[in-house]
């Protein structure tokens, strides 16, 4: 747990050790989320948040359509591969 201040102007300073920990660098654009009983600070993502309505087809998939099963298969097999690759 780190320990920061709110100045008179209301600016904190993220602790070195958070910003090294999550690749914050100066200029990093956060959005402040409220919580409750604290703020929640999260990147701000380069691109806009979308539907599914608004991508799908984008990539004009020209094969046989896939079921529900063979896209979780895909899916699990992703992240299977991703962890892998970690060690």
């Amino acid at each position: 747990m780190e320990v920061t201040r709110l100045s008179s102007k209301g600016q904190v300073i993220i602790p070195k050790v958070l910003r090294t920990a999550h690749n914050w660098e100066a200029g990093q654009e956060l959005i402040a989320i409220d919580i409750g009983d604290g703020i929640l600070l999260k990147p701000k993502k380069p691109f806009p948040e979308t539907t599914l309505a608004q991508v799908v087809g984008c990539l004009k998939y020209r094969g046989k359509p896939k079921s529900l099963d063979e896209i979780e298969d895909a899916i699990c097999q992703g992240v299977i591969e991703q962890w892998h690759d970690r060690s």
